[in-house]
């Protein structure tokens, strides 16, 4: 009896000298999350935030919208090495600049548009963090007013705002929830620029209304639907219309 309690006392003692090690770690992970002004909000994004941004650590900015809306880098390199074609990609809800920075890299030129002069300004420090500020025009306006102007767009990409991180909570996402318009509102303005159009949606989004889009046009446009993860998890799906579904975005 007595030699297991004292086995019973030394897994106890083990155990407390094991959380006891680790507290120097979480104490430090805690305190650059405060340091950094982290809401609780978007704490759990910060821990990922190499897979947002992998230059992280050399100045990247982000406001609270900012880290539940920017797409992981990963997802944005996949979706610009789909327009292989393009001369010129017009991010229509550019936010902090995290696929426009992507398309950037592949040496298309890129009209980035948002409506937040705050986020443009983050935007801009992070592609001059990438090296690829002179590939992009940023415009502080509303993508609504201005899609009857921009006749030069290649490809529009289209990741509009899910509405935060409470998108998750809806067993389906349908695309009345997508801000600041529906989904198919969103989609019809881009339709007036070009028809190869790339949309970045929630995971759980409803694709019979994504397949719905493609019948705005006449004749329906081509699409394609693709499941995006990231270190194994679902993060979104991005679907391709048009030229994009082939890909084969570039000048008619």
């Amino acid at each position: 009896m007595k030699t297991k309690k004292a086995s019973k006392q030394r897994r106890t003692r083990r155990s407390k000298r094991s959380k006891l090690l680790q507290l120097p770690t979480q104490t430090h992970k805690t305190r650059r999350v405060i340091e950094e002004g982290v809401s609780p909000l978007v704490e759990k994004y910060w821990f990922q935030r190499y897979d947002l941004f992998s230059r992280y650590d050399e100045g990247i900015k982000m406001d609270e919208q900012g880290w539940y809306s920017v797409t992981p880098e990963q997802i944005a390199i996949k979706q610009a090495k789909r327009c292989e074609n393009a001369t010129v990609v017009i991010d229509c809800f550019a936010g902090v600049g995290g696929n426009a920075i992507q398309f950037a890299s592949l040496c298309y030129h890129v009209v980035a548009i948002e409506i937040d002069p705050l986020k443009v300004n983050m935007a801009i420090n992070n592609a001059r963090i990438y090296g690829v500020e002179d590939y992009i025009d940023f415009i502080v306006g509303d993508f609504f007013q201005l899609a009857p102007s921009l006749k030069v767009g290649d490809i529009v990409f289209l990741s509009p705002p899910w509405g935060g991180p409470s998108y998750r909570r809806v067993k389906k996402f349908t695309l009345d929830l997508l801000e600041p318009k529906d989904g198919y509102a969103i989609f019809q303005a881009a339709q007036e620029i070009t028809p190869n159009i790339i949309m970045f949606l929630p995971r759980n989004v409803d694709l019979l209304q994504v397949e719905e889009l493609c019948w705005l046009s006449s004749p329906p446009l081509e699409f394609e639907i693709e499941e995006n993860y990231v270190q194994g998890n679902l993060k979104g799906v991005t679907v391709y219309f048009g030229g994009a579904a082939a890909s084969q975005c570039g000048p008619s």
